[in-house]
């Protein structure tokens, strides 16, 4: 087959900057913010201007979380934008998420939080009819998923976990029959077939197999039907992060999912993928180009870490400064106990270096960095845990100490008795150990090889 090139976006996350994005209470919901608000307009239109430009492909995929948070505005606005990208020669394709549709979202001006116009389910289609929809050889109305025939000999699954009776569900085994259909339908045709869903089919990092909204509810049953089908690549997004993670079945049939970072904050990136034939694909990752807003002298690339890092500065500083904040913002509880615990654990992490918390454990650590302050390094791991490729492996300095602290701490984690969001035992050490480092397939630019 000729090579197939398409672009993958995700999390666009179109905010109707006229709406409000300014004040004080702004500032304050943007302290808990990775991804940037009152500038997702520029950002937006940057990508979309580089995309028109391209000549590489004239395919791209959009993998849900359209709209900041469903306002109506957002979407018209949005619009107008997929318009002009359809208009220069592209063909999109588009998948609907839980931000998408909200009858009560809100916004920000000097007076504080306002609610907008929000967004019903059922208005989603009218929105997007012309971006797969109305194309699709086959439609799932109930859930806004299709099939579409984007190339000769290549098919286009597009699979959408929200309803008008609620967001980001578990599927039944109703339409995972459907989704078995149209694979089945697909290899009979002699098509190759792959796929795209807002919900990691896999987590993003092993961390997130503990998370449970991070990956798609009874993601392994998906995860067979597609993979024991012939379809074996899926794109994703919702977490924000840069990933590539391969899953077995039982059958011994493998399936990619390829997660992508969303367009308006750190890690800032699009895909360009090429199908080289049934068995070969590319990704190539490509930072967002820059864009036009008062960044203060920064790449965007630096505006948007800061952007990221604001966010965890403010959850460490926090900590210790207002730990009933952090607590009500990460939903603790309102224990004396746990919040004494958070402020201790504050104080450890705002004021150490790595070599005092080092010695306080007896864990060895390279002179290199026993000066470097500890919360530095966390904020460092928390980054490339998004950004993907985590450099913290066996070997290296930063990779040896916190190799060192997961050890010391291996007879507590064998004791907690945990499971996966596959309801399978955890391995606590190797979690956080695969987290901190990334020994297997590169998060940001690689050759899958799908059989």
């Amino acid at each position: 087959m000729k090579d197939l090139k398409f672009f993958v976006i995700t999390d666009t996350h179109y905010f109707e900057h006229s709406l409000g994005c300014w004040g004080n209470e702004y500032e304050q919901f943007m302290d808990f913010e990775q991804k940037c608000y009152a500038e997702t307009a520029a950002i937006n239109e940057a990508v979309f201007d580089y995309l028109a430009n391209d000549d590489r492909a004239d395919i791209v995929l959009i993998a849900g979380d359209l709209s900041f948070n469903g306002e109506k505005e957002s979407h018209k606005s949005f619009g107008k934008l997929l318009q002009k990208l359809k208009a220069s020669g592209k063909d999109i394709y588009v998948v609907t998420a839980g931000h998408d549709f909200n009858e009560h979202p809100f916004a920000f001006d000097e007076n504080g939080r306002k609610e907008p116009e929000g967004t019903k389910f059922e208005e989603l289609y009218d929105f997007y009819r012309d971006y797969g929809y109305d194309s699709a050889i086959a439609f799932n109305k109930e859930h806004l998923s299709y099939v579409a025939q984007i190339a000769d000999g290549v098919r286009l699954l597009v699979l959408c976990n929200d309803t008008a009776d609620g967001k980001g569900k578990a599927y039944d085994d109703e339409f995972l029959a459907w989704v078995e259909e149209q694979a089945k339908k697909a290899k009979a045709d002699g098509q190759m077939m792959f796929a795209m869903e807002h919900y990691p089919l896999l987590p993003g990092q092993p961390l997130f197999w503990l998370v449970g909204d991070a990956m798609q509810k009874n993601g392994k049953a998906l995860a067979t039907v597609l993979a024991d089908n012939d379809v074996h690549l899926i794109f994703t997004g919702h977490m924000h992060n840069q990933s590539v993670n391969v899953h077995t079945t039982e059958s011994g049939n493998k399936i990619y999912d390829v997660c992508t970072g969303s367009a308006i904050g750190c890690p800032a990136y699009m895909r360009l993928v090429t199908i080289k034939n049934e068995s070969s694909v590319e990704i190539e990752s490509i930072p967002i180009p820059e864009f036009d807003w008062d960044k203060n002298g920064k790449t965007g690339k630096q505006y948007l870490q800061d952007q990221f890092e604001r966010m965890i500065r403010t959850l460490i500083t926090g900590m210790t400064n207002d730990p009933d904040r952090i607590m009500r913002k990460l939903r603790l509880g309102d224990s004396n106990i746990v919040k004494k615990g958070v402020t201790v654990l504050g104080k450890v992490v705002n004021n150490w270096s790595v070599g005092k918390f080092a010695k306080l454990l007896c864990i060895k650590v390279d002179p290199s960095i026993k000066d470097e302050p500890f919360a530095e390094l966390a904020i460092e791991l928390v980054r490339s845990i998004f950004e993907g490729d985590q450099p913290f492996v066996e070997g290296t300095p930063k990779g040896d100490a916190f190799l060192g602290l997961f050890k010391r701490l291996r007879p507590i984690l064998k004791r907690i008795n945990i499971k996966t969001n596959w309801g399978e035992p955890a391995d606590l050490y190797e979690i956080l150990k695969h987290t901190a480092g990334n020994y297997g397939i590169s998060d940001n630019n690689c050759t899958l090889h799908l059989k």
